[in-house]
């Protein structure tokens, strides 16, 4: 099955998985989504991920857990296809004032919040994780 926002997915299946405290999960291979895995586990909000490449290829995301508890406590899908939302270097938003991350897609890549700011790039605001 096709989702018309494989960023929207891919959050709802980290969201589910965590809640459900299911181990690990798979999700369709893209680029995008690699990029935002490997902020996630650069952040500590993931414990791992990995390319498969058998058949489809897709993503194999292990979740990190303290006591039970998922690193992952909530998620937000902020631009989305109907609603595009850009953000300049001085205008990315704090989430819990630093207390998670926010995820951007820059001229760069895909930056975290913290790192778009350093860099003094702006770009589209895909998500904020806490």
């Amino acid at each position: 099955m096709t989702s018309n926002d494989p960023i929207a997915d891919l959050l709802t299946r980290l969201r589910n998985a965590s809640r459900a405290r299911k181990a690990e999960l798979l999700v369709p291979y893209s680029r995008l989504k690699a990029d935002m895995a490997a902020i996630l586990k650069k952040e500590g909000y993931i414990a791992d991920f990995e390319v498969k490449s058998e058949g489809r290829p897709h993503l194999r995301i292990v979740n990190k857990f303290s006591d039970k508890t998922p690193a992952i406590t909530g998620l937000k899908r902020v631009s989305r296809p109907g609603l595009r939302r850009y953000v300049g270097a001085d205008d990315i938003p704090r989430v819990l004032g630093g207390m998670g991350i926010s995820i951007i897609s820059t001229p760069r890549g895909v930056l975290s919040g913290r790192e778009a700011r350093r860099q003094k790039v702006g770009g589209e605001l895909l998500a904020f994780v806490w």
